[in-house]
Parts: structure tokens; C-alpha cells; sequence
């Protein structure tokens, strides 16, 4: 499948479209998921312009895996949570709501129920709340 380059992640890489930044290397982007399945849902995005995991290179790949685990103990750390749900899509039939690759990170408790994918914005303000938490964390570590 052709990469999709006016996808909102590609948009947001070249500065077209704002976020909430929670970390930057060379090859990965995490920001605050603006309608998240729970408080601190954070995601990873890679530089690559790549629609899925199957796509990405090998680099890339473990670029994003090296982001998704230093995100996912800070996000469970700021959040005072005992463990981190990570999901990563591929392909719109199957869930994949934005065409370039990227991982959930989700900090979370067993009782706490997941709300529905892409269905609510959460709130500017809170979102930059929980992105200080893991920020500091990430500062931390």
C-alpha cells in the first residue's frame, strides 16, 4: 500500500498540525493521544513515512521499540499504575485509524475499563497535565 503522506501523523511530523509533545529522538515522535482510551495514553510514531509495522524498516522498528518502552515505565510510573497496555494496529480492517504506523502505550489498573478508540477529545488542558507527569517521569529515569 502506498504511503499516505497527508495523514494527520505525517502532518503533525512536518509541523502542519499541533500536539502534545512527550518525547523527540531522531527516528520517534511520542505524544498525548487527543482521545485517549485512558488518562496518560500516550503514542509513538515513527520519522518513517510507513503505513504499518510490516512496512517499517528494521531500524525504525526497533527505534519505535526503544521509545515504546522508556514512554511505557514512565507513563506507569506518572500515572501510579501497576501496568502498561500497548497495542499497535495494522490495517484499517482490522482497527487502524491513522495510516502511518504507531503504538498505543496505555497506563492502567485491571478494573479500569477501556473507553472506546477515536470517540471523545479529551481537553487541551488536561491532556498537558498528564503530559508534565510523564515528562517529569521520563526526567527522572
Amino acid at each position: 500500500m502506498a504511503y499516505d503522506n497527508t495523514n494527520a501523523f505525517a502532518r503533525i511530523l512536518r509541523g502542519e498540525l499541533p500536539c502534545i509533545k512527550v518525547f523527540e529522538d531522531e527516528h520517534t515522535l511520542a505524544l498525548m493521544d487527543i482521545m485517549p482510551q485512558v488518562d496518560g495514553h500516550v503514542l509513538v510514531i515513527p520519522k518513517e513515512a510507513a503505513t504499518t509495522l510490516l512496512e517499517q524498516t528494521a531500524e525504525s522498528a526497533a527505534a519505535c521499540i526503544r521509545t515504546v518502552q522508556r514512554l511505557a515505565r514512565a507513563a506507569q510510573q506518572a500515572m501510579a499504575v501497576p501496568g502498561v497496555l500497548i497495542v499497535q494496529v495494522n490495517g484499517a480492517e482490522v482497527g487502524q485509524t491513522v495510516p502511518h504506523v504507531h503504538f498505543h502505550v496505555m497506563p492502567r489498573t485491571s478494573n479500569e475499563a477501556l473507553r472506546p478508540h477515536v470517540a471523545e477529545r479529551e481537553t487541551p488542558e488536561r491532556l498537558q497535565a498528564f503530559a508534565q507527569r510523564i515528562v517529569a517521569a521520563l526526567a527522572a529515569t
